[in-house]
């Protein structure tokens, strides 16, 4: 018999407890992307290698351990790629990320440890059909989304954009105002919107919430989920939303796709670069000019000098607290406080 497995954090969104599910073995042909399913851990995990909890919270696994994740698609320029298809006969699979998106690894960064193995123990289902994220998502219309919005894009993964988000959150609420914090595309994990949370956002929602694993997908697949996605953030009634889209829009996490839906709404676009020269390649591979760059370009004064004599943009290290006055006469001239 299975022990009791973890719920690794992209099950958060569903009501799965013990003895209310069962566990079946299915063939291939009936796998989908958003599947609910149990994997055995093959091999001592190590601290780079934890699983997050529903609650944020990380913990280290163990031979033998169960994990209920769902099967997904990883695209991460810096770390793996990888696809739930990739698995093989064998039934062996791997941990893409630590919220538990199950997939096979079809390329991993030398700079990272392997992602974890796994065995497929069987699909969580219910009544012998299987269990799916979107299961326990309710639709709502985004038709009317007019929630004044901050866009966080980076050139790549790892760029600054959640530590810059933390930052402008922090102004606006000292200004009074109500902030959603907002993950709009990528691969799902917690802590970058509980870090807005705890950085004062009052509310917090990503694309898990509306049934995804991650926003590699198809293009009119993200289009159907993002309508409710901006839809629950239009209901929770927030006087400004920071959003963050994970990857840059270039890469196929479908940050193109948010952006045309949303554009009429932007008031503020931040580019947060992990290089200067990255935000050339941004700017023109996207064609689009940002209100200020940020992140981790601008560490130091020569970042910052490189950045604006490329570009002529404004660029602000967002850590040192002497730039914090420019930003809030900025948002407050972009929100038209």
């Amino acid at each position: 018999m299975l022990t009791k497995p973890l719920m690794a954090s992209l099950s958060r969104i569903s009501d799965l407890e013990p003895g209310s599910f069962e566990i079946t073995q299915l063939k291939k042909d009936a796998w989908a992307t958003g599947d609910y399913v149990v994997g055995e851990v093959e091999s001592q995990a190590n601290a780079r290698t934890p699983i997050e909890l529903t609650t944020g919270r990380m913990t280290e696994v163990t031979s033998g351990d169960h994990v209920i994740g769902a099967l997904g698609v990883r695209a991460a320029t810096l770390e793996a790629v990888g696809h739930w298809n990739a698995i093989q006969d064998d039934l062996r699979m791997q941990a893409l990320t630590a919220a538990g998106l199950f997939g096979r690894a079809t390329s991993v960064s030398t700079f990272i440890a392997n992602p974890m193995w796994l065995t497929y123990c069987g699909h969580v289902t219910r009544n012998g059909v299987p269990v799916r994220m979107r299961d326990f998502v309710k639709q709502q219309d985004g038709s009317l989304y007019d929630r004044p919005t901050i866009l966080l894009i980076g050139t790549s993964m790892s760029s600054g954009k959640t530590t810059s988000a933390k930052i402008i959150i922090r102004q606006l609420v000292r200004l009074g105002l109500k902030v959603a914090g907002i993950k709009f595309t990528g691969a799902g994990r917690l802590k970058d919107t509980l870090a807005m949370h705890d950085a004062g956002a009052s509310s917090i929602f990503d694309f898990v919430d509306v049934g995804l694993p991650s926003t590699a997908c198809a293009p009119d697949e993200y289009q159907s989920v993002l309508s409710t996605l901006l839809g629950k953030i239009q209901n929770d009634g927030p006087d400004v939303v920071v959003a963050e889209a994970g990857a840059s829009p270039l890469e196929p996490y479908n940050g193109d796709v948010l952006i045309d839906t949303i554009r009429s709404h932007i008031n503020c676009t931040v580019l947060c670069a992990s290089d200067p020269y990255a935000v050339v390649g941004v700017t023109k591979g996207f064609g689009f000019t940002p209100d200020f760059i940020a992140g981790l370009a601008t560490s130091t004064s020569a970042g910052v000098e490189v950045i604006q004599k490329l570009t002529g943009s404004l660029a602000l290290n967002l850590l040192d607290p002497s730039t914090h006055d420019e930003l809030k006469q900025l948002l407050t001239e972009k929100l038209g406080l």
